[in-house]
């Protein structure tokens, strides 16, 4: 099976205001991309995991990035070392999407041990490493294979897509 990924995080803006008798403009942006090819080396990715997940008022749940993630096609997605992760939560939640510090395991390269991500109704959050990066977010298989994600309140369940690209050595 092979995989090719484009991986990209843009921010874009522009600064203007009255100056003299026309309009002072500052243009800015930050622009990061990864177009990674099929293998497990540097530049390269063969597993992928993608999904539209529920969680209901107040649950929690880990995802195993070392073995318990079927792909689209019904292979496990054994992550070895992520080189790229995107989540979002949906807009239509009423309370926010926890990323991170799983109680024991936890997958700690990303956000170390203990440190998470608040996603409020809407937001998305993405990380994903240089493609000349071989190494990219390190997975260790019964240690550090835990990514949390936890709904923060009761009364409604959260809704959030996820999608991990990496290598499975």
């Amino acid at each position: 099976m092979a995989l090719s990924t484009v991986l990209a995080l843009s921010a874009f803006g522009e600064l203007s205001a009255a100056a003299g008798i026309g309009t002072a403009r500052v243009p800015a942006q930050l622009s990061r991309s990864a177009s990674l090819g099929s293998g497990s080396g540097a530049g390269q990715a063969d597993r992928l995991y993608q999904a539209r997940r529920t969680l209901p008022a107040s649950a929690t749940e880990d995802l195993d990035l070392a073995g318990a993630l079927t792909d689209a096609l019904g292979s496990a997605a054994v992550f070895v070392r992520v080189k790229g992760l995107f989540i979002a939560a949906s807009k239509t939640n009423t309370n926010n999407v926890i990323v991170g510090a799983a109680a024991a395991n936890a997958w700690s390269t990303l956000l170390n041990t203990t440190g998470t991500l608040t996603l409020r109704p809407g937001a998305a959050v993405g990380a994903l490493a240089d493609v000349d990066d071989a190494t990219g977010y390190a997975v260790t298989a019964g240690t550090g294979d835990l990514l949390k994600v936890a709904n923060s309140g009761a009364g409604t369940a959260v809704t959030y897509d996820i999608f991990i690209v990496g290598a499975s050595a």
